[in-house]
């Protein structure tokens, strides 16, 4: 029986020292996050970001590398971002770990909702390129995967997840009558989606927000709003469903210094936790340990 697999994506955390003056994760432990690998139902996996290229590594090729187990640093010549590379986009969008996994008879799904509009821009311009959130590496990757159908509709209903994990900004900017949502609300939906599929992608990019602001209240706070999510997620997924939460690049783990050289957060939990932390040591090792928890 194919194994189930949630992919939580937290773009810019990662794994930084003891510090209370400057680690979010040491001033206010997340308890539902530190829980995974105090309790023996997960591993930590420290993930390097640097890819054996100098400078400070970035969302663009950090992704990219995630996604498509390329190193994305080296065959650009450095790391870059926020945006993926334009050159390495077609390579992303035909083949990723979710195009894969389809392409493997798996059922999959991206559980974030996107706007509807976005989309059909892009395809009326088949430009991938120029359709700028399609820039990003997530969405771009769902949308070459054929799963970037969630939209609206799906949001209101409890199908999708917003990326901010509560409506404010969809509120704010498309939908003022969108009822709000609290963040264990939106776990225990995106458990939901996880349960009906064999993977299941969730990204969250706050983190990466919250750490460029360099301050221990907002870094704490993003920590937070994300854990209780993480709760809400625990009550309802599938006991026998794998967990791996993975992140690009450092920032939130330190809020001294914006984008950092620490290894990116990996998280693995479920029954096969041990054996796929094993695997894991860079960011290039992650689609490889998904494809084996779905079989190949």
């Amino acid at each position: 029986m194919t194994a189930r697999v949630l992919l939580l994506f937290v773009d810019g955390v990662g794994i930084g020292e003891d510090d209370v003056a400057r680690n979010p994760f040491s001033a206010s432990p997340p308890p539902n996050l530190t829980s995974l690998w105090t309790t023996g139902r997960g591993t930590r996996v420290p993930l390097d970001a640097t890819l054996g290229v100098s400078g400070l590594p970035q969302s663009g090729t950090g992704q990219y590398s995630l996604f498509t187990g390329d190193n994305g640093a080296n065959r650009f010549g450095r790391h870059f971002g926020p945006w993926v590379p334009t050159a390495l986009r077609e390579r992303l969008r035909a083949d990723n770990l979710l195009s894969r996994a389809r392409a493997g008879g798996h059922r999959i799904a991206f559980a974030n909702a996107y706007p509807e509009q976005l989309i059909e821009a892009a395809h009326r311009s088949g430009e991938f390129r120029a359709i700028g959130p399609l820039r990003t590496a997530v969405p771009l990757a769902a949308f070459g995967a054929g799963v970037l159908t969630r939209h609206a509709e799906a949001l209101a209903t409890g199908d999708a997840v917003a990326s901010e994990i509560v409506h404010e900004g969809w509120q704010q900017r498309m939908l003022p009558d969108l009822p709000a949502i609290t963040p264990e609300a939106a776990g225990r939906n995106l458990g939901a989606i996880a349960n009906r599929h064999d993977l299941t992608l969730f990204a969250h990019f706050q983190t990466d927000t919250a750490g460029h602001a360099q301050d221990m209240s907002v870094a704490v706070a993003a920590l937070m709003l994300f854990d209780t999510f993480l709760g809400g997620v625990l009550e309802v997924l599938d006991p026998a469903a794998t967990l791996l939460i993975v992140s690009d690049h450092g920032n939130l783990e330190d809020v001294t210094a914006g984008h950092t050289r620490n290894p990116a957060l990996g998280i693995v939990a479920g029954a096969a936790h041990e054996g796929v932390a094993r695997q894991l040591h860079t960011l290039t090792d992650v689609p490889d340990a998904v494809a084996q928890l779905l079989g190949g």
